[in-house]
C-alpha cells in the first residue's frame, strides 16, 4: 500500500493562495474618501435604527421604585405586600464571585441582576455579561390565603452570607415573621460556573393559597457578543431536556413556542456562552417561548433573542422545596462535561448522525486544543488548513 505523503505541489499551492489573498487585501484597501463615505453611511443607518433599538432595549426587569426615605412610601409598600411586609426594606446588592464568575444579587427580588464571565471578552474587548442592565428577570408569582397576589420581583429579601468549607453560601429571605419565610439560597464553589440554587419556604403553608398555582417565570434577552449580530443570532437558541432525557430545541431562525412536560433543564444558549437552569425536581409542565429580535444586520442592536419560561411549582406539605442550579459559562464541552450527572453537554449542537459524532469527538477536541494557545479566530483558520491538508489526495 502506497504511503500517503504531503505533495510539494500542495504546499506551493497553499503558499500561492496565501500570497494572492495578501495581494488582494492590499490592493483593495479603501481610499480615505471611501472610508469617510462608509462612516457617513453607518451613521445614517444607526440613526434610522435608533428608535427601533430603543424600544427593544427597554429592560425586561422593571419594578416600581420605592423612596426608602419616605415613610408614606414604606407604609404603602408594606400594605401592598401584606404578610411579607415583615421583611426589613433595604436597597443593596451582595456579590458572589470566584476566579471565573462574578454575580451580583439584588435585595429587591432576591435575584441575580449581573452575571459576568471573568476569562472572556467580546470582539471589541468588552467583558462578557450574560445578565446586565435589566436584560433578565426571575420571579415567583403566587396568591396568598387572603387572595393577595404577590410577585417576588417586588419583594425585598434580607441577605445573609456564610462560608461552608470552600463554598460561599448566600441566603436571601423574604420574611413573614422571624421563623416564616421564602428563601432563595445560592452556593458558589471555587473555579465553578455552576451555582447551586435552592428555593424553599418555611412556615408558609398557611400563607400560600393552595388552590392557586405558584408560577416560576424566567425571561432573558440574549446580549450581543459577536461583531455580526446576525451571525451570533444564528447560533442563539433555547434547548431543553425533557421526558426521560429527550433533547429538543425551539427555532433558531424565527419566533417559536411550545409546552412540554417533565423538564429537567433549560438552556438559553447565546452562541459561545450559555445560561442554564436545572432542577432536581423536574418541572411537571413548562411553557417556553423564543422571540427573534434580529431582522437584519445592525451596528447598534444590543440583543439577539428573547427567551421566556413559565412553570408551575408543586408544594410538598404546603411548602416549596426545589433544589436547582444556575450555569453561567461557556458553551464548551470541556467545561460542561464536568457536570455529567446533569447532562449539560447535550445542550451543545453537534449536528445529526455521523457528522454529529465527528464534530463531537474529532473537531471539537481538536479546536479546544488549538484555542488553548491561539486566538479563537486563528484557531479556526489553522484547523481548516490542517483538515484540508490531511484530506487532500496523496
Amino acid at each position: 500500500m502506497e504511503e500517503k505523503k504531503l505533495d510539494i505541489n500542495t504546499i506551493i499551492g497553499f503558499v500561492l493562495i496565501f500570497g494572492i489573498l495578501l495581494f488582494w487585501f492590499y490592493q483593495n484597501q479603501p481610499t480615505p474618501e471611501e472610508i469617510e463615505a462608509q462612516k457617513a453611511k453607518i451613521e445614517q443607518e444607526e440613526a434610522e435604527e435608533a428608535p427601533i433599538e430603543e424600544a427593544i432595549a427597554k429592560p425586561i426587569l422593571e419594578t416600581q421604585p420605592i423612596d426608602l426615605q419616605d415613610s408614606t412610601s414604606l407604609v404603602n409598600y408594606k400594605n401592598a405586600m401584606g404578610e411579607f411586609g415583615f421583611t426589613s426594606v433595604s436597597d443593596g446588592t451582595t456579590i458572589l464571585e470566584n476566579d471565573v464568575l462574578f454575580l451580583e444579587i439584588n435585595n429587591k427580588g432576591g435575584q441575580i441582576t449581573e452575571a459576568r464571565l471573568k476569562d472572556f471578552i467580546t470582539y471589541d474587548s468588552i467583558p462578557i455579561y450574560l445578565v446586565q442592565d435589566g436584560n433578565a428577570v426571575f420571579d415567583l408569582n403566587f396568591t396568598t390565603t387572603n387572595n393577595r397576589i404577590i410577585n417576588t420581583k417586588d419583594l425585598f429579601f434580607e441577605p445573609t452570607m456564610t462560608q461552608s468549607g470552600d463554598s460561599q453560601i448566600l441566603s436571601m429571605k423574604a420574611k413573614v415573621s422571624s421563623t416564616q419565610f421564602l428563601e432563595y439560597q445560592y452556593e458558589m464553589k471555587p473555579g465553578q460556573y455552576l451555582v447551586g440554587f435552592t428555593i424553599r419556604s418555611q412556615g408558609l403553608s398557611g400563607v400560600f393559597n393552595q388552590n392557586q398555582p405558584i408560577k416560576l417565570n424566567w425571561k432573558l434577552r440574549g446580549i450581543r457578543h459577536n461583531k455580526s449580530i446576525q451571525y451570533g443570532n444564528r447560533y442563539t437558541r433555547l434547548t431543553y431536556n425533557h421526558e426521560g432525557d429527550k433533547i429538543s430545541k425551539l427555532s433558531e431562525s424565527g419566533d417559536d413556542e411550545d409546552t412540554e412536560i417533565d423538564v429537567k433543564w433549560l438552556s438559553y444558549r447565546q452562541h459561545f456562552f450559555s445560561t442554564i437552569l436545572t432542577t432536581n425536581t423536574h418541572f411537571e409542565t413548562v411553557d417556553i417561548t423564543s422571540k427573534n429580535l434580529v431582522t437584519e444586520e445592525s451596528h447598534t442592536a444590543k440583543f439577539t433573542k428573547e427567551f421566556s419560561t413559565e412553570a408551575p411549582l408543586a408544594l410538598e406539605g404546603g411548602e416549596l422545596s426545589y433544589a436547582m442550579n444556575w450555569y453561567y459559562g461557556p458553551t464548551d464541552i470541556e467545561v460542561l462535561k464536568q457536570y455529567k450527572d446533569l447532562g449539560l453537554v447535550e445542550s451543545i449542537p453537534y449536528g445529526w448522525g455521523i457528522f454529529g459524532w465527528i464534530n463531537r469527538y474529532v473537531f471539537t477536541p481538536f479546536y479546544g486544543f488549538l484555542s488553548s494557545f491561539l486566538p479563537f479566530g486563528i484557531a479556526i483558520v489553522v484547523m481548516t488548513i490542517i483538515v484540508r491538508v490531511v484530506m487532500s489526495p496523496a
